[in-house]
């Protein structure tokens, strides 16, 4: 590492991973492979199940459906080149592979964020105006809210490209991470970054903020109209509706929240990538899992289409 050239641009990066033992780096790999393989299996089938069934063509299940295909998008984004670090000696990745994958992450993580916030308002009208809801989440309503999320993920994650391509590297190309991240690298550069971090704070920051506060606008008021039903299987009907998608939301948003906006004085490298872990393998893995062993509609519909399946035979 010593007679490395730290003033050059480096044309790749060295990702240290989660540990430096053999015996354990064996585990993980065996683990996040199982997981992989669930996530794969479990968006797959959710968009399948969406698709094959007409009676899941609702808004809800529109969404779900660009729920799980940003699950297993981000997911195969990360944990495939995790699986070869951690199952090889070589734990090199190319600048351009480090900043594709970073730019593809951010993308599909801020994406991730307003399609949750367009799901609680979806939520919202169908708890609070029933009588509408047919009208309010038209088709075009629900094609204008996806398009807004993936145009919101891509002008998050140019920005956030743009910041990074100005950084100079003047230290050993080492990332101490499992997968390219934007703290880690931005650890790397030399130059005065001040600028650029508050520029990348602010985007991070208004997403999250922006997200999560039209989720918890819409949650009040599902929360205030619930009460108010006098019968409690009213109550449990209603609030059965919209528990998988709080339960999701209280997972992703925790998660994230962690990672980057808490204190810095409280940064820790272990937790950090406790964290991350979380929300770029394990989260992916649990949403279908959490829309559909609680939902009954998803269960009806597996069963639907197996018996169409089988009588067709």
């Amino acid at each position: 590492m010593k007679n490395l050239n730290y003033t050059s641009e480096p044309d790749f990066f060295i990702l240290m991973g989660l540990t430096d033992s053999r015996e354990i780096q064996r585990v993980l790999a065996l683990l996040f492979l199982l997981i992989y393989l669930v996530t794969v299996l479990g968006n797959a089938g959710m968009m399948l199940i969406i698709c094959l069934d007409t009676q899941l063509h609702t808004p809800m299940y529109f969404f779900l459906t660009h729920l799980s295909f940003l699950d297993l998008s981000y997911s195969t984004v990360i944990t495939p080149k995790t699986l070869e670090n951690l199952l090889t000696s070589t734990k090199i990745i190319s600048c351009t592979g480090c900043f594709t994958q970073m730019y593809i992450f951010v993308l599909l993580a801020a994406a991730e964020c307003f399609l949750l916030a367009s799901m609680a308002y979806d939520r919202y009208v169908a708890i609070c105006n029933p009588l509408h809801y047919p009208v309010v989440m038209s088709t075009r309503l629900c094609s204008v809210l996806i398009t807004g999320c993936y145009m919101i993920g891509t002008m998050d994650s140019t920005v956030n490209m743009l910041c990074m391509s100005t950084l100079h590297f003047c230290r050993p190309k080492v990332i101490h991470h499992f997968f390219c991240d934007t703290t880690p690298i931005l650890a790397l550069s030399c130059n005065d970054k001040r600028n650029i971090e508050i520029i990348m704070f602010i985007f991070a920051d208004s997403t999250l903020m922006v997200s999560l506060t039209t989720i918890s606008v819409s949650y009040v008021s599902i929360l205030s109209t619930i009460l108010k039903i006098n019968s409690t299987s009213g109550k449990h009907k209603a609030f059965s509706t919209c528990a998988s998608h709080l339960l999701g939301v209280t997972v992703f948003y925790g998660a994230l929240i962690f990672t980057y906006l808490r204190p810095s004085k409280s940064y820790s490298l272990g937790k950090d990538q406790v964290a991350s872990v979380f929300y770029t393998i394990v989260i992916p893995m649990l949403n279908p899992l959490i829309y559909s062993l609680r939902n009954k509609e998803v269960k009806n519909a597996v069963g639907r289409v197996i018996k169409k399946r089988d009588s067709s035979r």
